[in-house]
């Protein structure tokens, strides 16, 4: 079993999208072994995504996760960063294929619900940001 982390971002908590996006996370085989809801500062933010640090979208990714909570979560399965890249779609929800999160909760490339780690090692980079080993069951 792998781990990955799973982030509902703020505009999909804001529409109150959270409980379904949950319920998806489940039928998919993905077991929850940590979950919080937190409010990002803009510090924080930029700290998180310091990987995109310099690029274009940078101030505009850290305003919008810095703007209202969100729901981060250590997701467990089989290939996990794989499936739960498949289960989010496309990062244009426009382009994410029909039954993907991003397409049915997503408005726009900066808004579209979820993030995903994009790697194993990139994910337990994540998960350690949000989560000491006390908290992941």
């Amino acid at each position: 079993m792998n781990l990955t982390l799973g982030i509902i971002k703020p505009d999909a908590v804001s529409k109150g999208a959270t409980g379904k996006i949950i319920d998806r996370i489940l039928s998919e085989g993905f077991k929850i072994r940590a979950m919080k809801l937190v409010h990002l500062t803009k510090k924080q933010a930029e700290g998180f995504y310091k990987v995109h640090a310099g690029k274009g979208f940078f101030e505009e990714l850290t305003t919008f996760m810095s703007s209202a909570p969100c729901v981060v979560m250590v997701l467990e399965r089989e290939d996990a960063v794989k499936k739960w890249r498949e289960v989010m779609g496309a990062t244009n929800p426009a382009d994410a294929e029909e039954g993907t999160l991003r397409r049915e909760f997503g408005s726009s490339i900066g808004e579209n619900a979820v993030h995903g780690s994009d790697s194993e090692e990139n994910a337990k980079i994540e998960i350690a940001y949000f989560f000491n080993q006390l908290e992941i069951l």
